[in-house]
């Protein structure tokens, strides 16, 4: 009779332990590892390369590098750190996929294929709000580079953060989530990019970012931003639907013809130009600078433009004279010196990270190939 009984039992105790085991690993939930430490001190360094990192990361605040995985967001710091260390905190959401991760100022917006939105402060990682959205896509790619540099429907304006899903377009404030307007965007929009002079702009038109109110005047699109920074946001400059380049930092834009070149590009009120084996700087159509050499014109800040040189060196000029700052190679002590090709990148005022890939561009170069710079 015992051995009947257990013969019964045993089996169905296995099953529920089974069926216990499996509800832990494949219900949803969410895992946070909160920081333990002090938050990293924002420094100032000479210019040179600072290392390197195996992932993309999102420089926020002058003091952590956040990464994004499939299921995960994570920060580590100081951002001149060598390598990637242990993360200081790390988010989790399971059975979701990661879709996009913005920052204003220490808060980290975090964007998840269920449309989720959970914002995150920076400095400790404990989530400060949380608010439903419209289906989001998922995570790509092995560093998490578009998750952190070019997010899908997630832009940054002032102290707010935009969310697109379909026709629908939210600013909340990146501080505590309010919602401060939404509207519905025409059909054909598209996910657009936010200009340096508080617009959104889509294939349709353009969109105040402190109410939402739609903006008349624009070009005819469909629009190519350039100057932006990470998530498309702080554009300084666009072409337009018949290739006219137009500034943006301004309230409407200004015609800029200097920018109908494709391999031109906008940097505040100047008209960058990479031609003829130099960088030339326009402003109102006339030259001001000239920098002899060819180049990738990677960005400007903080008063300073930074190129990336035909010999793989960060060059950085003062963006009003084009005098030479600084000149250094990217590449980190004791790395193989080789070819590579620029992929993605982010410039903030005191650091750049560049995404390289090999020089057939078919794959990275090496397994950390993110080099990290102060400027």
């Amino acid at each position: 009779m015992v051995i009947r009984l257990l013969r019964v039992v045993v089996p169905v105790v296995v099953l529920a332990a089974s069926v216990l085991i499996g509800w832990r690993v494949l219900a949803p939930a969410e895992v946070l590892e909160p920081a333990t430490g002090a938050y990293p001190v924002a420094v100032t360094l000479p210019p040179g390369t600072t290392g390197k990192t195996t992932m993309a990361p999102l420089i926020v605040d002058g003091r952590i590098r956040v990464y994004a995985g499939a299921r995960l967001v994570k920060a580590d710091g100081p951002v001149q750190a060598e390598t990637m260390y242990t993360p200081l905190w790390s988010y989790r959401r399971w059975p979701q996929r990661l879709a996009g991760v913005v920052a204003v100022a220490a808060t980290v917006v975090t964007r998840w294929s269920d449309g989720e939105v959970v914002a995150l402060d920076g400095r400790t990682g404990e989530p400060v709000w949380r608010a439903a959205g419209p289906a989001a896509g998922s995570f790509t790619g092995r560093t998490g580079s578009a998750a952190v540099w070019a997010p899908p429907g997630l832009h940054t304006a002032g102290t707010s953060v935009l969310i697109a899903g379909g026709r629908q377009l939210t600013a909340r404030a990146a501080a505590d989530g309010t919602p401060r307007w939404a509207v519905t965007l025409p059909p054909g929009c598209g996910d657009g990019f936010v200009t340096a002079g508080g617009r959104y702009v889509c294939a349709a038109g353009a969109w105040d970012v402190l109410t939402g109110h739609p903006v008349r005047g624009w070009p005819n699109g469909p629009f190519s931003a350039v100057g932006c920074d990470v998530a498309r946001s702080g554009c300084a400059g666009l072409r337009d639907g018949s290739g006219q380049g137009w500034l943006t930092g301004g309230r409407r834009p200004e015609r800029a013809p200097r920018l109908d070149a494709p391999d031109a590009t906008a940097a505040g009120d100047l008209v960058l130009s990479p031609a003829g084996g130099a960088v030339t700087a326009f402003r109102a159509g006339r030259e001001v600078w000239r920098w002899a050499g060819a180049a990738r014109v990677l960005g400007a800040r903080a008063g300073r433009v930074v190129l990336l040189a035909a010999d793989l060196r960060a060059v950085v000029l003062d963006a009003a004279t084009g005098a030479q700052r600084a000149a250094f190679p990217l590449y980190v002590p004791d790395e193989r010196v080789e070819p590579w090709q620029p992929d993605a990148w982010q410039l903030t005022d005191g650091f750049l990270a560049v995404q390289r890939l090999g020089p057939d561009a078919g794959g990275f170069y090496t397994t950390d190939p993110v080099v990290v710079a102060a400027l």
